[in-house]
């Protein structure tokens, strides 16, 4: 039972990573598929799709297409009770629900204002009374989850769930433009992108290079603070520490160097993403680890 996925950009396509994020993040079976935003092709590899129109989308394994987050999201809790994309107590899921079609059908300054971008973080961005209303909004929904749930910290019903899927490209926008909020939900806000699964998504969005940058704007920006100072440097030929891909098992023709040491992998995209975050990939780091403590 494997799903076809159908997302755009990564460094900057929301509802993608929050489509992504509802099957990595829940160990399901997919394949992936990208979709042109940028490129200019994007209407023609949404045709076998029809009539969904936009990303993400999920084709089931009978064929099915699935449009729109939400219905995704509800579609694969319905077929997969057991992983717990939904909370089990039931206040937390009503509530949960709440928030994410709030979050679907809201925040309509915020979005527009803060592109999501992945690549740093403004500095002096001044958001308009509009957004800060959003923000707000936001915080007071999030400080009554956690009345709900009880849980201070992490996510917001205590266990990861769909709600903290559709929160995280918030949190990247918060972040990513220094917007204000409190203490504790930039923290919460920083746990999310924190993510393992988070920052390899970040890490694949920084293999493509874009030339304008699209949102850019005329502010100076600090690197990202999770994962976006990496010491890593490509290298143009072996030889390599290791002589097999960490990923996929396969020869190496792509290097780079890390503390003095040079690997290689098996493609350039396994080089540039891991290239881009080098501690966001457990089987580079297990590999490291397994050379350097020998």
């Amino acid at each position: 039972m494997t799903y076809d996925l159908f997302i755009g950009d990564r460094l900057f396509s929301s509802w993608s990573l929050r489509g992504w994020l509802m099957l990595e993040k829940f160990d399901l079976p997919y394949r992936n598929h990208m979709i042109g935003l940028y490129s200019g092709t994007m209407a023609e590899d949404m045709k076998p799709l029809f009539p969904a129109r936009l990303v993400p989308a999920l084709r089931l394994p009978d064929g099915t297409v699935v449009g729109e987050s939400l219905a995704m999201a509800e579609t694969l809790a319905e077929r997969h009770p057991q992983v717990g994309l939904w909370p089990s107590d039931a206040a937390a899921r009503a509530t949960a629900r709440w928030l994410c079609t709030e979050m679907v059908a809201g925040f309509s300054a915020l979005r527009g204002e803060c592109a999501m971008q992945l690549l740093h973080s403004w500095k002096g961005f001044e958001p308009a009374a509009e957004t800060l209303a959003d923000l707000r909004r936001i915080e007071t929904l999030w400080d009554h989850a956690r009345q709900v749930s009880g849980a201070n910290t992490g996510p917001l019903f205590g266990t990861y769930s769909l709600v903290d899927v559709f929160y995280t490209p918030v949190a990247a926008r918060i972040i990513g433009y220094g917007l204000p909020v409190s203490d504790a939900n930039r923290d919460y806000c920083l746990t999310l992108l924190s993510d393992p699964v988070v920052r390899q998504w970040r890490a694949m969005g920084l293999t493509v290079q874009y030339d304008p940058f699209p949102y850019s704007l005329d502010l100076q920006s600090d690197p990202w603070p999770i994962g976006g100072a990496s010491s890593a440097v490509a290298a143009q030929s072996g030889p390599s520490v290791n002589q097999t891909c960490p990923y996929s098992g396969e020869p190496v023709t792509d290097f780079l160097d890390l503390d003095g040491q040079r690997w290689g992998f098996c493609n350039r995209f396994c080089r540039d993403k891991t290239l881009a975050d080098p501690e966001a990939w457990p089987k580079f780091t297990q590999m490291v680890s397994a050379v350097n403590d020998s």
